[in-house]
């Protein structure tokens, strides 16, 4: 199964941002690949690597960028809401790259499924 995600949630505001990562994780170690991973709405904040989270914190950027490397993701931040946010390629974490909301339309249509985590 191919898998598109939009993940629509903040690292530190919503459970669906965890989940995301985990379904991603979950899927590629069961044989199944990810097309995409779209950071929309405040998922964007995902790919910001200024983000310093405690010590005894998951860091969700740190861990997408890794899983990111491991299995060559493309791991796009919505543009518009990126700038909304003030992130800006300067601030991307590794692995994260900046585009528009076409690249999720052709997610969703070069996906077997597209699978949203948040509102």
């Amino acid at each position: 199964m191919d898998f598109g995600i939009l993940v629509n949630e903040g690292p530190f505001t919503h459970q669906a941002a965890d989940t995301a990562y985990h379904f991603a994780k979950a899927a590629l170690e069961k044989g199944h690949q990810v097309t995409r991973v779209f950071f929309y709405f405040d998922g964007v904040n995902t790919a910001n690597k200024l983000m310093e989270p405690q010590v005894d914190d998951r860091n969700l950027m740190k861990l997408w960028s890794a899983l990111g490397a491991e299995h060559g993701l493309d791991m796009v931040v919505c543009v518009a809401a990126g700038l909304r946010r003030g992130l800006k390629d300067e601030i991307l974490a590794e692995g994260f790259h900046i585009s528009g909301l076409g690249q999720l339309i052709e997610t969703g249509i070069q996906a077997d499924r597209l699978v949203v985590f948040g509102d």
